[in-house]
């Protein structure tokens, strides 16, 4: 349902032809892109960004605390406390830091990696890049509500240096200490400091453009675990420090999860724009950042559209195939060196641009990314001629390539392809096979959350095809995965994209799928306004991919059914709550798959004994704009039709009336089940039920950077295990 509504697809159809009609040669005789960035003023990190941000009037009486204590310190340390420190030798950023978590192995030590990209133009590799990390081992957790932390206004994202809206370089913890050692008492932060590793940058790829070369750097991150929380401070090249948290030993993590990070085209972010905001991507990531300052998040998870790649369509050298009629001269285009640069082209400066940005790149160098595969948007679930024509096959296999780049730090082509203990970088990776459309096997990823919780971010793009979602392969090397977890293991999330707890909509996939629909048959000869409706690689229905894309759609309902059952069967035989999260159509919902007892009358199995007990936290979008009002109420109209036939015998989908109060306290008089507002979800295991917590943050007014939180507890398994 990636449709942003009327209005906005008539934007975005004009948008399409103005990037045909303005295209235009430059001196050099190329063509003149329309995404390139440049590098960051020297010396400066993606996350250093105020002018992003203005001055809101509520926070002016914590800042002014903040500076009220930096004036009655001596000068010398006052202006040390706001200097910002210069990297040694001097690295000029594309992107970057961004922070990545990978595992947590049997001795207790944490597995993670930190990327950069730099411009080699304006950076000195004598030394290479040297990332320092440090940690105290006994420095006790902050708690979220004291004093000190409660103090901090929402923008005030203590202890991330590179805070938009503060005066100083420091937290204000940091700042107290300083003044304490002046006056004759405990030591200065740097001094508590007891553990300190240096990592070398790996040179992991080198990207040549236009404007020279840029290189990629990889920083494997290793950190023993202890019996206190810890805060790791970093930076690179003696530079600006950042910080980011890791959980005690045998603690189960505090996590968020977020997808459609991005709008539609056609959508004006400025109405997503709140007071105090420059950018309409930034209010629910504050929101984010601020309950990260109150009680860190330990990783942060990408469920999907952690950026949106379809604008690649918008570059000179792709305008005439974009344009071109379907058909054999469309699929037989050639992909010319020219062609192949742009791909590249854009995608490298889409994701500088995307992953630099705002708030955004805040989260990334602030907490550790575990992030699910990204392409355009239903790739895959286009026709088979389509995606093995020489140009789309290069946009799916690039975009691939570049997701496992930025995303996940793997550079497959010097990684290597085996994912046996010790051989790969990435100790959670699972291989799959060779899709046939990226050139690359899947790359799924089984992470622990601690140790009653772990995360499968399985692979659903680079095996896909129209009539298929994974591999019979695929779905075989994953369930022997998931049945090697240890005992102590009580939740798998499984992370899948797009909810497969979800209603179907036949009577959508029916009318715009037929040859014989007017509007559709208008939109592809371009006549009365309507080429809005149909998209931009093969003239069908706009919305066909996206509903070809789901997994209760006719073409996988199969697939999905039988994924479900194989589930609750190592459920059952493990004695292992599994629980789905998606995202994907821009609304938030909780799906539900449970033991089908034949009707109302029946009495229904206690989920904590019934192994078919399924949750599917549906959370979307943290930045795109909500599905338009009627479409939310045709999907809740088809919630008494979501039970599906080849689950009767044994399991009933159903959603959850979630949402019986708006987010200022009114009671919701219709469509209890979906909400139509921007969301995330914060996530927590509690020890004393041991359930986990969903937790989704919803957005209580359109660009106001405030959420309101429905929770959803999902209970442990409490049957016995075996067959």
């Amino acid at each position: 349902m990636d449709n942003a509504g009327w209005h906005a697809q008539r934007r975005a159809d004009k948008d399409s032809y103005r990037y045909f009609s303005r295209r235009h040669r430059g001196s050099d005789g190329q063509y003149v892109p329309e995404v390139v960035v440049g590098p960051l003023p020297h010396g400066q990190l993606s996350t250093q960004s105020p002018s992003d941000y203005a001055s809101r009037p509520s926070n002016i009486s914590s800042s002014a605390m903040h500076n009220i204590r930096l004036a009655e310190m001596p000068p010398a340390e006052r202006a040390k406390a706001q200097r910002i420190p210069q990297m040694s030798p001097l690295l000029q950023f594309m992107v970057g830091p961004l922070l990545r978590y990978d595992t947590i192995d049997m001795n207790g030590v944490w597995h993670g990696a930190a990327l950069i990209v730099t411009a080699d133009a304006g950076s000195f590799y004598d030394p290479v890049p040297v990332l320092t990390y440090q940690w105290d081992p006994e420095e006790p957790t902050r708690t979220p509500n004291s004093p000190t932390s409660s103090t901090f206004s929402k923008y005030e994202l203590s202890p991330h240096p590179a805070d938009p809206h503060a005066t100083t370089l420091l937290s204000r913890e940091d700042v107290e200490k300083i003044g304490k050692d002046n006056e004759g008492g405990s030591k200065g932060c740097a001094a508590t400091i007891d553990q300190t590793q240096r990592v070398i940058g790996q040179e992991i790829y080198v990207y040549s453009g236009r404007s020279g070369t840029f290189t990629f750097w990889r920083f494997p991150i290793r950190i023993q675990l202890g019996a206190n929380e810890l805060c790791i401070k970093y930076s690179i090249n003696g530079g600006i420090q950042l910080s980011f948290c890791v959980p005690a030993f045998r603690q189960n993590m505090r996590w968020a999860t977020y997808s459609c990070n991005g709008f539609s085209a056609g959508v004006n972010s400025d109405d997503f724009r709140g007071p105090g905001f420059k950018s309409g991507y930034d209010p629910m990531w504050v929101d984010l950042l601020q309950k990260h300052s109150q009680e860190p998040f330990h990783v942060l998870v990408g469920g999907g559209d952690q950026l949106y790649c379809d604008s690649v369509t918008r570059e000179p050298e792709l305008q005439d195939w974009v344009h071109a009629q379907t058909g054999p001269s469309k699929l037989a285009h050639s992909l010319t060196p020219e062609i192949a640069e742009c791909i590249d082209r854009f995608l490298f400066n889409h994701y500088c641009a995307s992953f630099r940005h705002g708030a955004f790149a805040r989260a990334n160098s602030s907490i550790p990314m575990l992030n699910m595969c990204d392409l355009i948007d239903g790739f895959g679930s286009y026709p088979d001629d389509l995606q093995s024509c020489p140009i789309f096959q290069a946009i799916g296999a690039r975009g691939y390539f570049f997701f496992l780049l930025f995303q996940c730090f793997i550079n497959p082509y010097l990684d290597g392809l085996d994912d046996r203990p010790g051989r790969h970088p990435f100790k959670s990776l699972i291989l799959g096979f060779q899709g046939p459309f990226v050139g690359l096997p899947s790359h799924s990823f089984l992470a622990p959350l601690g140790p009653n919780v772990h995360i499968l971010m399985l692979d659903c793009r680079a095996e896909r095809r129209k009539d298929r979602v994974c591999s019979d392969a695929q779905y075989r090397k994953m369930y022997d995965h998931i049945k090697q977890l240890p005992s102590s293991v009580e939740h798998l999330i499984v992370q899948l994209g797009i909810p497969i707890a979800y209603p179907r909509l036949v009577f959508l996939e029916t009318a715009l799928d037929s040859k014989l629909n007017p509007l559709i048959s208008l939109g592809r000869n371009r006549t009365l306004g309507l080429s809005g409706l149909v998209n931009k690689f093969n003239s069908e229905a706009e919305l066909l991919d996206d509903l070809n894309d789901h997994w209760t759609a006719k073409v996988h309902k199969k697939e999905r059914n039988f994924f479900i059952q194989e589930l609750q069967g190592i459920a059952k035989m493990k004695r292992l709550r599994i629980t789905f999260l998606s995202g994907d159509v821009h609304c938030a919902a909780v799906g539900v798959l449970k033991t089908y007892t034949g009707g109302k009358n029946n009495v229904e199995v206690p989920p904590s004994v019934d192994f078919r007990y399924m949750i599917n936290i549906v959370t979307s979008a943290i930045v795109n704009t909500p599905p338009p009002v009627a479409v939310i109420r045709y999907v809740h109209k088809t919630l008494h039709y979501a039970q599906t036939d080849e689950t009767m015998v044994t399991g009933h989908s159903n959603v959850c009336q979630l949402f019986t109060h708006e987010p200022d306290g009114t009671v919701r008089s219709k469509n209890k089940y979906i909400m139509g507002r921007r969301n995330w979800c914060a996530v927590r295991w509690d020890g004393r039920t041991g359930e986990v917590m969903f937790d989704l943050r919803v957005e209580t007014e359109k660009g106001l950077g405030t959420s309101v939180g429905y929770e959803v507890r999902v209970p442990p398994p409490q049957w016995a295990p075996g067959p």
